[in-house]
């Protein structure tokens, strides 16, 4: 399993276009402890949240970047500073959409997180049950289909982020 900089090159690597299905209400990385922190003890986000880097750095390459949240409401406190920075990622090019379980019911999604790079590589997250990444996993070619298909699925169910925080 990948992690560490030899997941994060993932990111430098694909050429066209990444996807993300996150299906978890907390996820425990720590270099989001402090921010998380702050944003629970009413400090807001840092400034470099309201057009992400990280995004940016591929975006501007010219390279698609989106996800689809699966999640439930009412919203766990990670989920709310999650879905706060979500703005900072959508004005630097990423398109994020949500499907929110309590409101609407998707069948045919898995139960975990991946990415799916260029159509042609999937890695499966591993977490621990509090959110901590363990790693990922290549998944074998023939499993490319079902998870375009999952991706197919999230995405045409997913409501646009904008639509979903107005209708909060």
């Amino acid at each position: 399993m990948l992690k560490g900089h030899d997941f994060s090159r993932l990111f430098e690597t694909f050429e066209r276009t990444a996807f993300r299905l996150e299906t978890l209400a907390v996820y425990d990385v720590e270099g989001e402890r402090e921010e998380f922190a702050d944003f629970l003890a009413g400090k807001g986000l840092p400034p470099e949240c309201s057009d992400s880097p990280w995004v940016r750095s591929m975006t501007d390459l010219g390279k698609q970047l989106s996800r689809v949240h699966v999640l439930q409401s009412p919203l766990s406190d990670y989920l709310r500073y999650e879905l706060a920075a979500y703005a900072g990622n959508i004005k630097a090019g990423e398109s994020i959409g949500i499907i929110d379980t309590a409101r609407q019911r998707v069948a045919g999604l898995p139960d975990h997180d991946f990415w799916l790079f260029d159509d042609a590589k999937v890695y499966r997250m591993h977490y621990t049950p509090e959110g901590q990444f363990l790693g990922a996993e290549l998944l074998p070619e023939d499993r490319l289909t079902e998870y375009r298909q999952y991706r197919d699925i999230a995405l045409a169910n997913a409501v646009p982020f904008g639509d979903y925080t107005a209708a909060q």
